[in-house]
């Protein structure tokens, strides 16, 4: 830290305000965070959250306000104004180049003339062992793990000169060793004096990596806590504006007839190697089987296939002894089998973007019977399912595709619930939802366990997927690592599982 900043904010926000349209997404906020600081950034899905860090970071412009650096006031119209001010963001879903090299992507879109290939490694070394981090400069980011492909972002904004750094839901998809990693990253920067500001919806990590917290309410700041002196109880009553109960049931139910039973499957993806390779387990009525695993573990294909939409090289997947596999999902239906999949496309594959949610509820009902179709019962569900899940929409006509993701989710997963399934397939349900629609889900979840639901549940927060689920099978490359009992497992064993380190000993079917 420079002389010249002491006694300084490094970030300082008075009065920022942005709407769109009608929509009020940023109302008179105000925050400051200090060079060597960690601020966290909470709140709920539509808090405007994003909306703020998207005008520290040059990609919008607030209608009125004040943003100072360093002490000077500044006008940020651009993500290379944010980038010339030291502001580096790194978002959720990276914004790299897969077929070009880490060094590539790191020196991709500076102003400085080339430089020759062995001063930009040796910069890049330099940079990397001053905070801890290991990186090949040569490696293709195709090759790298998803924790990989992050350490290239921060990297990218180190070397353009960024003190001060912004971190978009960053441990979404990390295991918990490559969280500790990152966190302790995080620390040495903040001893070397920059400034960060976190965005994630984990209160457990919040606590962990922050000093202070500033919470976002309806596009508010209603508080900023010391984190030393708060609580996860505190933090999400000021983040939802009342009282909510954190624990997740684990209702009891007799887990006895196999409903489904996967066995020797073998799907391959469209470049010929193996996205799931020779896999057998099975799912009892009443049970939620949760499935972790880090990204591209072969997760999207398994759930697909089971789904009826997805080409299976080998094996079979038997409901209650009747093979479903190469049958499509009319042909399942047929067979008296109500199955519902909740998919991680939401919009692409779950839901018509443009259509509103009568004709999304049509779309798993009709079956082109008669010329005219009857929307009342569609209608009917539409406007139960708003009151029942607390849904925000304009009207149940509105295209979902404006809707908050976690509106969209509810949606999806209020369909498919109502649809009354024997088989229930989630993959990421939660993702990106704030701790209250989140804990709605759960809940969801739990009333189709009740009713002998046989539940896949894919997941990444650990946490959630020990608590919530009875079985936890681990998917590393492919291949079954290990399936756990949920109540007598650590997160830590999970973590091990996920990277393929704790494969001696393990079977890879389930018992």
């Amino acid at each position: 830290m420079t002389e010249a900043s002491q006694g300084k904010y490094a970030i300082e926000c008075k009065h920022i305000t942005k709407a769109f349209g009608n929509v009020l997404a940023n109302d008179n906020i105000g925050l400051h965070v200090k060079n060597g600081e960690i601020l966290a950034l909470l709140g709920e899905n539509g808090s405007g959250k994003t909306t703020l860090m998207n005008m520290l970071s040059g990609i919008y412009h607030p209608d009125k306000g004040t943003i100072y650096i360093g002490g000077e006031e500044v006008s940020i119209n651009s993500p290379a104004d944010a980038m010339e001010l030291g502001i580096g963001m790194i978002h959720q879903h990276f914004k790299l180049v897969d077929v070009f090299s880490a060094m590539d992507n790191i020196v991709l879109g500076t102003k400085e003339k080339r430089i020759s290939s062995k001063i930009l490694r040796e910069k890049i070394t330099q940079i990397s062992k001053s905070i801890g981090l290991e990186i090949n400069p040569e490696k293709k980011i195709y090759d790298m793990s998803v924790s990989e492909k992050q350490t290239v972002e921060i990297l990218k904004v180190l070397y353009r000169g960024a003190q001060i750094l912004i971190l978009d839901e960053p441990t979404a998809v990390l295991t918990p060793q490559e969280t500790d990693k990152l966190f302790a990253i995080l620390r040495k920067m903040k001893e070397q004096g920059c400034a960060i500001i976190i965005i994630t919806h984990k209160l457990h990590e919040v606590l962990d990596i922050s000093d202070r917290v500033t919470i976002l309410r309806k596009g508010q700041s209603v508080e900023t806590v010391v984190t030393k002196d708060t609580s996860q109880k505190e933090l999400t009553e000021l983040m939802v504006g009342r009282s909510v109960d954190l624990e997740i049931d684990r209702p009891t139910t007799e887990h006895q007839e196999t409903v489904l039973k996967v066995v020797d499957l073998t799907i391959d993806k469209p470049d010929g190697s193996n996205a799931i390779n020779d896999i057998s387990f099975e799912i009892k009525a009443g049970e939620i089987l949760g499935i972790a695993g880090v990204a591209g573990s072969g997760q999207k294909e398994l759930c697909e296939a089971i789904a009826g939409l997805m080409n299976v090289k080998k094996g079979a997947i038997l409901y209650k002894k009747e093979n479903i596999l190469g049958k499509t999902p009319e042909e399942i239906i047929k067979l008296g089998i109500s199955m519902s999949f909740v998919p991680e496309d939401r919009l692409g594959m779950g839901l018509v973007a443009s259509m509103g949610m009568v004709d999304n509820m049509l779309l798993k009902s009709y079956n082109n019977k008669g010329f005219f179709v009857d929307r009342k019962p569609a209608k009917k569900l539409a406007e139960v399912l708003v009151k029942k899940l607390g849904i925000v929409t304009p009207s149940i006509e509105t295209p979902v595709r404006l809707m908050s993701g976690g509106n969209v989710q509810k949606v999806l997963l209020g369909r498919e619930i109502e649809s009354r399934p024997n088989v229930l397939i989630t993959a990421y349900p939660v993702r990106g939802l704030d701790i209250n629609s989140s804990y709605t889900i759960y809940d969801l979840l739990n009333e189709q366990k009740k009713k002998n639901v046989a539940i896949v549940f894919i997941g990444e927060d650990l946490d959630v997927l020990l608590e919530l689920s009875d079985r936890i099978m681990v998917l590393c490359h492919g291949e079954i690592t290990g399936i756990e009992d949920a109540e007598k497992t650590t997160k830590e064993r999970i973590g091990l599982l996920m990277t393929g380190a704790a494969e001696e000993g393990v079977s890879a079917h389930a018992g």
